[in-house]
């Protein structure tokens, strides 16, 4: 189990992990800086109703044991990020990580059905020795056309490239070794990506980096509204990860939100350990983080909800809990989400790492049976 992300940091749970949530994150059972910016309970449930009752899909769509040509050796899939590719109407492309025992790369399959994935290929690699992304890349913080729940996850141009943010590591020999950090990728066709800056993003040694992230830095999510760039971040003190907020004109060039953070773990919640890997939509008037949260003996996926992108209030109940799916595939942890909306059938598809009897694999839920 050393090579499960979640599993491994589950071990930091002691009192340390207890000191370190009243120390970086405060007691707060509605996760907001300033609670004139809170969203009050009947409105966070009308707003989460519509992504909770998920239908299961029996299998995965990226199995356990799934081979990849020429990199058979990578398993334990994780981090799915569905997108589409301008001029390639009806095919959608997958972003996700697998895990070879020294680090992890990025790579992508194809749909046309956005049920069975295709045409697996190396979509990022390892850094060069001695650098900080020697360990891994984690792309899917891609730069999108819009950012609306139900528009196409289509990627946008900017400079004449398609854009990326990507999470990393600069050592190799284990899963996720600390610290971790940031970068920016760059790709011509959309599928294989290389560094647009060759220093990281963001860093534990930066010097706006706060106590509540001066462990680790993970996974980025990448938002353009108003003329400014947000990267929605995890980062760890010590057992606790949190959400925190960076800000860019350039997407080469970030400063980090003084408030941070802005998703905290709430001591007896479902998120009373992590709050991790937020992806933000607009929702009409409002926008949406989709996380996880460990808490309660297990990762689930949860919602919270902000109508300015730095003030953020969770819900208390997650929009799906760990071994929800009957077939055991979830029995551990449901966490990690990407979601699509396709017009054709009016159905959400959300991918999810799932972890259960059938290994660490990307699952689907849908909001509606599927024919």
């Amino acid at each position: 189990m050393n090579t499960v992300r979640t599993v491994a940091r589950f071990k930091w749970r002691n009192f340390l992990s207890v000191i370190g949530i009243l120390l970086a994150g405060g007691i707060a059972l509605a996760q907001t800086q300033d609670n004139a910016q809170s969203i009050d309970q009947t409105t966070l449930d009308a707003w989460s109703a519509p992504f909770r009752g998920w239908h299961y899909h029996a299998d995965p769509v990226i199995p356990s044991d799934f081979k990849i040509p020429g990199h058979e050796e990578f398993h334990n899939f994780d981090v799915p990020t569905v997108y589409q590719l301008p001029g390639r109407p009806g095919k959608w492309f997958m972003s996700f990580i697998g895990f070879n025992g020294h680090g992890y790369n990025s790579f992508v399959v194809e749909s046309t059905n956005l049920v069975q994935w295709t045409n697996p290929r190396l979509s990022m690699g390892f850094g060069p020795s001695n650098e900080f992304d020697h360990g891994g890349c984690v792309i899917g913080a891609f730069l999108y056309d819009s950012y609306d729940l139900k528009a196409p996850r289509l990627l946008k141009q900017r400079s004449g490239k398609y854009w990326t943010l990507y999470g990393c590591y600069p050592r190799q020999g284990g899963y996720e070794l600390r610290p971790g950090y940031e970068g920016v990728a760059v790709s011509d066709d959309g599928l294989t990506w290389h560094r647009a800056k060759n220093t990281p993003i963001l860093s534990v040694r930066d010097s706006d980096c706060g106590a509540w992230e001066k462990d680790c830095i993970y996974q980025p999510w990448l938002v353009e509204q108003g003329g400014k760039f947000y990267d929605f971040y995890n980062a760890a003190n010590d057992g606790t990860e949190q959400m925190g907020v960076a800000l860019s004109t350039n997407l080469l060039d970030w400063k980090r939100y003084d408030q941070n953070p802005v998703v905290r773990v709430r001591p007896g919640g479902y998120d009373s350990q992590f709050c991790s890997d937020g992806k933000v939509f607009r929702d009409g008037n409002h926008w949406v983080m989709f996380y996880f949260g460990v808490g309660k003996g297990g990762a689930h996926i949860m919602a919270a909800f902000s109508r300015d992108l730095r003030h953020w209030t969770s819900h208390p109940e997650p929009l799906y809990k760990a071994g929800g799916h009957p077939g055991g595939l979830d029995r551990q942890y449901a966490h990690k989400i990407s979601l699509v909306y396709n017009p054709a059938n009016a159905t959400f598809y959300l991918y999810y790492c799932a972890v259960g009897n059938r290994g660490r694999c990307i699952g689907l839920l849908t909001n509606r049976p599927l024919k």
